[in-house]
C-alpha cells in the first residue's frame, strides 16, 4: 500500500498517543514490525512560538522506519506554517489530528472539535498540503457524538482537499475510549473515498486486526492501547495476516524483560535518566501485567527513579517468574 509516494510495508501502524508514543516507544514498535509510527501530538501554535520542549517532542533522531508527525491546531494558516517549519526534522509525512477528545484540546477548537466544521477540516488539509511536499494524512473519530456521526462527510472534505490517507477511530468524542468501537463507520468511510483508509479502535491482537480488515474493508489497521506493554502485537499481526493465519506465541519471559530494559534504556539515553524513569513507570506497569507477583512489581515500578532501580526490578521479576516459564 502507498500513502502518497511512500510505500508502506505491513498491515498495522502504531497510533499516536500523548505521553506514550515518544521516540523510544516508536523505535521499539517499529523493530517489532509496525508499518509506520506517528509522533505524539505537536501543537502548531507552540511550533510557531519556537517552544523548545515542543521541538524536542517532535524529534525523530533515533527513529526507525517511516514516522509521521502529528500536528494539532484549529487555524489553517498556523497549521501550514508549523508544518513548513517542521520539515527540517524530515518526517515521512504529516498527520492532522481531528480526533483528540480531551477537553484542553477539543475545548479550544482543535482535535475532535474540528469535526463540527467539515469545511474547516478541508481548509486545514489544503493549507498543509500546499505548504509541504510530503504525504498528509488525517486521524478522525466517528463524529462528535451519537447524533453527529459525520466521519463520511469529513473524510470526503479531506480527500477533496488532498489528504493522502484517512484513519478513522470508530468512537465519537462523547464516548472518549469507552464502550466498543463502531467498525461500521469505518466501512462507510472506506466505501466513500478512494484514498487508503486505516481502521482504529479495539484492535488488540492478530485476530481482531483480521476481523477489522474483513468487516470494514479498510486497507490497514492502527493499534493504540493494544500496544501498551505489548510491542510484539505488530509481529503477531503481520505473521497472522501473511502466513496462513499463523498464531505466534506470546514473548517468553526473557524477551519481555530484555525488551522492557532496552526500551527504558533508550528513554534514558534520549531524555536523561531522571525524567526517563519517571515516564517509564507506566510503561513498566504495562509490561509486567499478568506476571507472577505483578501487583507488587507494578507497585515498585511506580517508584522507579534510576536505571539501577529498574535493573533490580528486572532481576526480581525474572527470579519470581523463571520457574513458571521453565514449566511451559
Amino acid at each position: 500500500m502507498k500513502i502518497g509516494n511512500i510505500e508502506i510495508t505491513g498491515r498495522a501502524a502504531l497510533a499516536p498517543m500523548a505521553g506514550v508514543t515518544d521516540a523510544a516507544f516508536r523505535r521499539v514498535c517499529a523493530r517489532f514490525g509496525a508499518a509506520y509510527t506517528v509522533t505524539e501530538m505537536i501543537s502548531a501554535r507552540a511550533v510557531e512560538f519556537g517552544d523548545k520542549k515542543t521541538w524536542a517532542l517532535a524529534s525523530m533522531e533515533k527513529d526507525v522506519g517511516p514516522v509521521f508527525l502529528q500536528l494539532f491546531g484549529e487555524d489553517p494558516a498556523s497549521m501550514a506554517q508549523a508544518a513548513e517549519k517542521l520539515m527540517e526534522l524530515r518526517p515521512a509525512g504529516f498527520d492532522i489530528n481531528m480526533g483528540c477528545p480531551v477537553p484542553k484540546i477539543a475545548g479550544n477548537g482543535a482535535g475532535s472539535a474540528l469535526m463540527k466544521d467539515p469545511e474547516k477540516c478541508g481548509k486545514i488539509v489544503r493549507a498543509v498540503k500546499e505548504a509541504v511536499d510530503l504525504p498528509v494524512t488525517v486521524k478522525m473519530r466517528a463524529g462528535w457524538d451519537a447524533a453527529h456521526k459525520n466521519a463520511v462527510e469529513v473524510a470526503k472534505c479531506c480527500e477533496q482537499a488532498g489528504a493522502d490517507a484517512i484513519c478513522v477511530h470508530g468512537r465519537t468524542r462523547e464516548e472518549m475510549y469507552r464502550g466498543h468501537a463502531d467498525w461500521e463507520i469505518i466501512r462507510a468511510v472506506k466505501e466513500a473515498v478512494r484514498v487508503p483508509v486505516i481502521g482504529n479502535g479495539d484492535v488488540v491482537g492478530a485476530q481482531s486486526a483480521r476481523n477489522m480488515l474483513m468487516e470494514t474493508g479498510c486497507d490497514m489497521v492502527m493499534v493504540g492501547r493494544g500496544a501498551l506493554g505489548n510491542p510484539w502485537v505488530f509481529r503477531e499481526i503481520n505473521a497472522y495476516l501473511t502466513d496462513s493465519c499463523t498464531i505466534l506465541p506470546p514473548p517468553g519471559l526473557s524477551e519481555l524483560l530484555v525488551t522492557m530494559r532496552r526500551h527504558m534504556g533508550l528513554m534514558a539515553e534520549l531524555k536523561g535518566e531522571g525524567r526517563a524513569m519517571r515516564e517509564a513507570r507506566k510503561h513498566a506497569a504495562w509490561y509486567l501485567k499478568g506476571l507472577r507477583g505483578a501487583a507488587e512489581f507494578r507497585r515498585r515500578a511506580g517508584q522507579l527513579c534510576t536505571l539501577a532501580d529498574l535493573d533490580r526490578l528486572v532481576e526480581d521479576v525474572y527470579k519470581a517468574n523463571k520457574e513458571t516459564e521453565e514449566t511451559l
